[in-house]
């Protein structure tokens, strides 16, 4: 089986230095290319230049990806020659258009004003102003492009939330597996995960599993792979 993990999270540049990423580490994606590795499975894993990654391996094959467009172009090219896609990467849901000092801004600022901003390309942005506005815009949903590329892939979607019910856990997470066409959502709440335990839903049309720790998850994950591949 030919797997595709994506790990850890984007990042989308506002000038050639900077940028806004997000705490992700990658090390359940990390944990997830183990199983499948020690499975004997050929794994492709999209990973962010600061994800935890794994032991090189033969049948491990690792691309760094930086912002969400750099995704989609690796993941069109890929999930296509792939049975399964696991999508744990945290990506980005918004990306800067322009950041310019408060101080370019008066009352009869106008949106003629703004897209000439926007369309300006600045390789640094001065740090003299002591207050920057940034004008963001929203990325495409990398996950609901999956079944579309490949509408026969075995696809693992993430969601995660922070301090709800387990009830609304559920219901998000449902409405994501008819949205986006997945065979599953890995369901968890922020405020559940630590260095040790990692409580979280493996839920599918017609069942849902607790899991307690990342090394639960992913073999669960793998399970429900093979069994899917075997068929």
């Amino acid at each position: 089986m030919r797997v595709l993990i994506t790990s850890g999270g984007t990042t989308e540049r506002i000038d050639d230095v900077r940028g806004i990423s997000n705490f992700a580490t990658g090390s359940l994606g990390k944990i997830t290319a183990e199983q499948f590795l020690q499975a004997g499975h050929e794994v492709f894993l999209l990973a962010s230049e600061t994800a935890i990654l794994p032991e090189a391996a033969e049948n491990l094959t690792i691309i760094h990806i930086t912002t969400t467009d750099s995704l989609v172009k690796n993941m069109e090219k890929l999930v296509p020659e792939v049975d399964a896609v696991v999508h744990t990467m945290a990506v980005s849901d918004y990306q800067p258009v322009f950041m310019t000092a408060l101080s370019n801004f008066s009352d009869d600022f106008s949106k003629d004003d703004l897209l000439h901003f926007s369309a300006e390309k600045v390789r640094k942005i001065s740090s003299n102003s002591d207050f920057q506005l940034m004008l963001l815009k929203k990325t495409p949903k990398v996950i609901s492009y999956i079944k579309k590329w490949n509408p026969q892939v075995q696809l693992f979607g993430f969601k995660l939330l922070a301090g709800v019910s387990e009830q609304e856990l559920v219901d998000v997470a449902q409405k994501s597996l008819v949205k986006n066409q997945a065979d599953f959502i890995i369901a968890n709440d922020l405020e559940n995960i630590t260095k040790t335990q990692h409580e979280a839903l493996l839920i599918s049309f017609d069942r849902i599993v607790k899991m307690h720790t990342k090394l639960e998850i992913a073999q669960s994950i793998l399970e429900k792979a093979q069994e899917a591949y075997h068929g």
